[in-house]
């Protein structure tokens, strides 16, 4: 390894600024996230994997734990809980009968979309927070470095999936009834996973 273009001190500091600004930041996210959820009896696992299977339509437990941030078996204890409740079913494909695919029920889909409905129903301190932003620049924060610095760790297959998963988000999206469009309407062949 070649020598480091930093000092010792520079480097501890901007990793005790990257520690502090993330966790009062996730404290906040988590805050939000959970009272946005709360109504619906979900945890913020199941929110996530639910919100996961939903736009990525058709993803395998690895793909909901890495886009998730979250160990296979966590992924996949969740989805049970989910898978029992009956708002995500599990098959294989005809194509790929070694993978475990999770996709989202009708009734997920209702939760989902209540959700969505009842977004304002709960306070936002990040969307409150970012509002002085966007009303100076006339979007919200973009956090480019940020991704940039994500990219790196996670590398160019995460950012294909979170990408591919807003890119979703965008097109599911109904602004007018400030809902999503069913994905049932046009809903692949599932093969159930064999009950044992």
């Amino acid at each position: 390894m070649s020598e480091p273009k930093f000092s010792q001190k520079e480097a501890m500091i901007y990793s005790q600024r990257v520690a502090q600004m993330s966790k009062a930041l996730w404290k906040a996210v988590e805050k939000d996230w959970q009272q946005w959820i709360k109504p619906y009896d979900l945890n913020i696992n199941e929110h996530h994997i639910l919100w996961i299977a939903y736009h990525l339509q058709g993803a395998t437990i690895s793909d909901i734990a890495k886009f998730g941030v979250m160990h296979v078996s966590t992924a996949f204890n969740f989805s049970k809980k989910l898978e029992d409740r009956g708002y995500l079913k599990f098959f294989k494909k005809e194509d790929d009968r070694r993978n475990t695919y999770v996709a989202v029920t009708e009734e997920g889909e209702i939760v989902l979309q209540e959700m969505n409905e009842n977004y304002y129903d709960s306070n936002h301190g990040i969307l409150e927070g970012s509002l002085p932003i966007k009303s100076i620049y006339g979007k919200f924060p973009e956090f480019l470095e940020v991704m940039s610095v994500i990219r790196n760790i996670y590398g160019e297959d995460f950012m294909e999936i979170f990408e591919q998963g807003f890119k979703r988000i965008d097109s599911a999206f109904d602004e007018t009834d400030g809902g999503l469009i069913s994905l049932h309407k046009k809903e692949p062949e599932l093969q159930a996973v064999d009950e044992k």
